[in-house]
């Protein structure tokens, strides 16, 4: 296993266990747009190098007037963040939860921040039967039990929404417990437009629920971590009171400043890529044996066939320059099971052409 920083990405580990550069792996491990940046964000950077002699504007103004315009929200509902962990991070910083509910498997960084925190943490499990989603009554019964619960949206590592209803019960649910339901939408971007199921429009009736949503991985800048939370201001008060001064450099704000002025091709182009790759990759896996979760993000979650496990698949495309995600360490999945992103054609052409060989040797050697 190679995430021993529980993420994936980890390029330098993986040179260290695999041998070679870090640099020359194609990384599924990472759910990152395979489009890379816009045009326009590499230009503003390569323009605004000299800039990096001044201070950013701690309070992040223009980027957030923005935001504020793009998402049909006052400013003062947003707090701006170093990527959308320093967003978990400040919310639970500013609202002090004594008790923290995830619904698993979930991104790792909601229990291990609320830890670092001095929070407690309580777990409900997802069932394989809902596509590793948890049944909502149960969530519903942790929610009385926690201050804060994270709920992701589309979820991390099966890339699956929960729907309109559902949210709502959620989002009513926390009001009358006085919990704050935090559904992180980090990948929701990559969802057309009319297939996201989002408390976005109706926010201004739960004023228990704080939305998170990341550009790092839409947008292809994770190497400048740009992130945002949407939330009563009351909310975003107390986060903002608890962030360190100028954490998000000037040149990230630049460039969700360029993101967001991409314009609608570059996101229609993104979406089609991923739901074209997405479905090839899905039919391969599938009929190699693999069991699938089709979900509607950027990423696959998939159970190694036969008596595979993940780790061991894991090794054997380490060995030739590619990386996946093991998600053995995930709570509620197994040692079987992994996750690949959804990259470009080629890149994926070459996944499953490694892959392939790599489950026929073993076939030939189990014959």
């Amino acid at each position: 296993m190679i995430e021993v920083y529980g993420h994936g990405g980890d390029r330098e580990t993986a040179a260290a266990t695999f041998g070679g550069a870090a640099a020359d792996f194609v990384d599924f491990s990472a759910n990152i747009n395979p489009l890379g940046p816009p045009p326009e964000v590499l230009e503003v950077l390569q323009s605004a190098l000299d800039t990096v002699i001044r201070y950013p504007d701690p309070r992040h103004r223009n980027f957030k007037n923005l935001l504020a315009r793009r998402l049909q929200v006052p400013p003062e509902s947003l707090s701006i963040g170093n990527g959308a962990a320093e967003s978990m991070a400040l919310l639970l910083l500013g609202l002090a939860p004594k008790r923290v509910g995830t619904v698993e498997p979930c991104f790792c960084e909601y229990a291990e921040l609320a830890g670092k925190f001095g929070a407690e943490v309580s777990r409900v499990y997802g069932k394989a039967s809902l596509q590793w989603k948890a049944d909502v009554e149960d969530i519903l019964q942790l929610m009385e039990q926690v201050d804060v619960l994270f709920v992701g949206q589309p979820n991390n590592p099966n890339g699956v929404q929960y729907s309109e209803q559902e949210l709502c019960a959620l989002a009513e649910a926390a009001g009358q417990s006085d919990t704050v339901l935090v559904v992180d939408e980090a990948f929701i971007d990559f969802i057309p437009l009319e297939r996201q199921v989002s408390l976005l429009p109706v926010l201004d009736r739960y004023p228990h629920v704080i939305l998170i949503r990341s550009m790092t991985k839409f947008y292809a800048i994770p190497g400048l971590r740009l992130g945002y939370a949407i939330a009563h201001p009351d909310y975003i008060r107390r986060m903002t009171a608890k962030q360190v001064s100028w954490s998000v450099n000037g040149l990230a704000l630049l460039a969700g400043e360029a993101c967001l002025q991409s314009g609608e091709a570059y996101e229609r182009r993104t979406q089609e890529l991923i739901a074209m790759e997405r479905g090839r990759l899905l039919a391969a896996l599938a009929e190699w044996g693999c069991g699938v979760i089709p979900g509607e993000a950027n990423y696959i979650l998939a159970r190694a066939p036969g008596t595979w496990s993940a780790s061991a698949i894991q090794q054997a495309l380490g060995q030739r320059g590619i990386l996946i995600r093991s998600c053995a360490m995930y709570p509620g999945l197994t040692t079987s099971h992994f996750r690949i992103a959804v990259k470009d054609a080629e890149a994926n052409s070459l996944l499953l052409s490694v892959l392939g060989e790599v489950l026929e040797e073993e076939r030939w050697r189990d014959n």
